[in-house]
């Protein structure tokens, strides 16, 4: 029989229940290991808030300091938000691990974020999978049938993901699924880990809505609400695979880069009438469907595996 800890309390992966910990040591080192996940939720806001306070408050955000960031390749979110990103969700799960688990803890993180072996299957599915899902919803909200994508996009959409790995995913993934996701697991279900961790992650994004990241100044309340309404329903998808795909980092990322490159890259070129708050219905919509179906089909373990039952005693 498996032993939680009581609600709001954290215990470090090799505390033994009954004993105090071995080698714990006072100051912050102790408090990192009495509450790991605090202090990574914590340091992941502080951070990224912190680095992305200049863009926001910038002349591509709220306008208070007059002064714009560069573009580069089209975009100012290289130097606006690309820094942030990386400064919250992989350090903090790089410090934590390292302050709480030493050489031994990093050695997993670095297992996970380099497991290759889910099997060209899980690669095939994800590649295929996501663009098709995301083609559908996007032509149920149009009502019209997408426009085949140039040779251009088919030529770059595979340099394009690998692009968005190192960026987009290198710099969230490792944080809230590879550090949070296994934690939030031990304590809670899968299907209650999936939504804390979901609603986090979408109100991690949240500031970046004052900056024309989120489409400022063209945006109204309700586009954050629905963006995080999305972030938790594609946090019970990125759970299943993360789950069925022996904890696959490269495939996650695969998965949440998989979205944001079909948005940028073909969903323009396939469904040139669709707006950029269309765009967000049609995420939410996929998000919503594919939870639903793999919460009804796993009946929510999410591809973890149930718990062996107690053995009767004599």
């Amino acid at each position: 029989m498996s032993i939680h800890p009581p609600a709001g309390i954290e215990t470090h992966p090799l505390d033994t229940p009954g004993k105090p910990a071995q080698g714990r040591s006072a100051g912050l080192r102790g408090a990192l290991r009495r509450t790991p996940l605090t202090w990574f939720f914590v340091l992941t806001y502080g951070l990224s808030w912190l680095a992305w306070t200049p863009y926001v408050l910038s002349e591509n955000g709220l306008g208070v300091w007059h002064f714009s960031f560069p573009v580069i390749g089209g975009s100012t979110q290289l130097l606006g938000v690309l820094p942030g990103a990386y400064l919250g969700p992989i350090t903090s799960a790089l410090l934590v691990t390292g302050g709480t688990e030493g050489r031994a803890g990093l050695r997993v993180w670095r297992r996970r974020m380099t497991n290759f072996r889910a099997g060209v299957g899980w690669y095939a599915l994800v590649l295929l999978a996501v663009p098709a899902v995301l083609t559908a919803a996007s032509a149920g909200l149009t009502g019209r049938a997408p426009l085949a994508p140039s040779v251009t996009v088919l030529a770059a959409y595979l340099p394009s993901l690998l692009l968005q790995m190192v960026t987009t995913g290198l710099a969230e993934e490792p944080g809230w699924r590879e550090f949070a996701m296994p934690r939030m697991q031990r304590r809670y279900s899968p299907a209650k880990a999936s939504l804390v961790v979901g609603a986090l992650w979408g109100v991690w994004h949240l500031p970046l809505f004052l900056t024309e990241w989120g489409g400022r100044p063209h945006v109204d309340a309700t586009r954050p609400l629905e963006f995080v309404a999305t972030t938790i329903a594609f946090s019970y998808v990125m759970t299943w695979v993360f789950n069925r795909s022996g904890e696959s980092m490269p495939l996650v990322m695969l998965l949440h880069t998989g979205v944001n490159n079909f948005f940028s890259l073909a969903g323009p070129q396939m469904f040139p009438s669709l707006s950029l708050s269309a765009t967000t219905h049609a995420f939410l919509i996929a998000s919503v469907a594919a939870a639903l179906v793999l919460l009804l089909a796993t009946r929510g373990r999410l591809g973890k595996p149930a718990p062996a039952p107690a053995l009767a005693g004599p």
